[in-house]
């Protein structure tokens, strides 16, 4: 079974086990990598579609598994992973005391004059929406700087664009 457009898509996220937390280096990426696969292959079990193995190119850009596209994130508390049958991205941050010259450099004047006010909530928050497009259209961070926040248009939804 395919998705179709119309369909919903199931982003899932799954907490760490506390345990796996305490790994570190190579253990933990490991750990962590392996584990957002499972959300990926969880959203893809709501979304009712099959995938086969998932693999990433060259560049580290997923490939789309029996034609259904995926994307990851992982953090040393969560995971998440989603599946859809056009291009998609997710990301998941913990959101955390932020530096001035951090926000400056991944949001230009206009945006944090769109933004209002910039707390640590809302630089996540446009973070992760930058990132989660940036993965959908396959850019990387190196496409950071054509992407913009241009409206807020209330708790859950932005709008921007990238270039």
């Amino acid at each position: 079974m395919e998705l179709q457009k119309s369909e919903m898509i199931f982003p899932v996220i799954l907490k760490v086990p506390d345990e796996k937390q305490a790994l570190s280096g190579r253990a933990s990426v490991c750990f962590l990598s392996q584990y957002a696969r499972n959300a990926v292959f969880l959203s893809a079990q709501k979304a009712g579609v099959e995938l086969g193995e998932l693999t990433k190119d060259s560049e580290g850009t997923p490939v789309p598994s029996n034609g259904i596209f995926w994307s990851l994130s992982h953090k040393l508390e969560y995971v998440a992973g989603v599946v859809s049958d056009t291009h998609i991205g997710i990301d998941i941050e913990q959101i955390r005391p932020v530096e001035t010259y951090l926000i400056n450099r991944i949001m230009n004047s206009d945006e944090r004059q769109v933004t209002g006010a910039v707390s640590d909530e809302m630089f996540f928050r446009c973070w992760t929406a930058k990132e989660a497009v940036l993965k959908a259209v396959g850019a990387g961070l190196k496409g950071l700087s054509q992407c913009r926040i241009h409206h807020i248009i209330d708790n859950i939804t932005l709008v921007l664009s990238c270039h």
